[in-house]
């Protein structure tokens, strides 16, 4: 797997410089424009093709604060393409109620006061996730690396995207 924070020159961080990483990405499209090898051979070309892709997949992971999360948790093997993640029962019985609410709201979609208090718990749910997940990934960028710290991000990981999918379903509605 291709480490981008090398390819960048930046240290890995859950909080990457986001001026330093528009910086070299613009550097580096530059120096991989395939415009400027129009006369190269073709090895060459392919090289810098792969370069260019290599600096766009970069751009596009280390810009996104949840990519670069679940980036940095598959760079350390604890993320698997497409894994199935069981959450903490604690968690799903919180989500238990807002699930239940939102379900009252698709029945009666015009009940303004129902979506609203589902958004309402939902905003609460993030702004908690905000408060833990930075925790956690400050540990991680202040030099505490190990396994254990890495697996709650992880969990904290699952549960954002278990957050997500319950916003998109209430969002559906509006």
């Amino acid at each position: 797997m291709q480490n981008y924070f090398e390819f960048y020159d930046l240290p890995i961080s859950f909080h990457p410089d986001q001026a330093a990483v528009k910086a070299k990405y613009y550097e580096l499209s530059r120096t991989y424009h395939p415009d400027r090898y129009a006369n190269a051979d073709n090895t060459r070309k392919l090289e810098v093709l792969t370069l260019a892709s290599q600096n766009n997949s970069a751009w596009k992971t280390l810009s996104n604060a949840d990519a670069t999360m679940a980036y940095i948790l598959k760079l350390n093997g604890l993320l698997g393409e497409e894994e199935k993640y069981a959450l903490p029962p604690a968690f799903l019985m919180e989500m238990m109620d807002l699930n239940e609410a939102i379900s009252e709201y698709e029945m009666d979609p015009g009940n303004a006061q129902l979506r609203q208090q589902s958004v309402d718990v939902l905003e609460d749910q993030f702004k908690e996730w905000n408060t833990e997940a930075n925790a956690l990934t400050a540990r991680f960028d202040s030099g505490e690396r190990t396994e254990s710290l890495l697996i709650k991000i992880k969990d904290m990981y699952f549960r954002k995207k278990y957050l997500l999918r319950i916003q998109e379903r209430l969002n559906k509605h509006t």
